[in-house]
């Protein structure tokens, strides 16, 4: 069974900076696409990054790029997302997601193209 465990939100001030952790169990990680997304209260969870199976293909959405990294360890099973420059925007529910077919990139930015989820971290970002 996939078991997606995220980890590392928390409260930040504008400006200040956040490592996520998405911790992968259940099966072999490094041919499986990865995304982060995220959700805010009253809001539709949104696409923030993906990466593909190698790590070598990131992908981000306009509000982050520039200030999150996506990347992936595959010796740890282990999915990161380094979040520098927050703002009080960014607060939401970060949800880490993977696909259920190997090798496949597809749509990235779509939420039907994930089959597993974690439970979510939360990140507050005060002004």
């Amino acid at each position: 069974q996939v078991q997606l465990v995220e980890s590392g939100g928390g409260l930040v001030q504008a400006g200040g900076s956040l490592r996520l952790s998405c911790a992968a169990s259940g099966r072999t990680f490094n041919i499986y696409a990865m995304g982060w997304f995220r959700q805010a209260p009253g809001k539709e969870r949104e696409f923030v990054a993906g990466i593909d199976w190698s790590g070598r293909s990131t992908y981000y959405a306009d509000s982050v790029k520039g200030r999150f990294t996506i990347s992936r360890d595959n010796a740890k099973s282990t999915l990161y997302l380094q979040m520098n420059s927050l703002k009080p925007e960014d607060t939401a529910v970060y949800y880490c997601a993977t696909r259920g077919r190997p090798y496949y990139s597809g749509n990235y930015y779509n939420t039907d193209e994930y089959d597993y989820w974690g439970q979510g971290t939360q990140v507050t970002v005060s002004s």
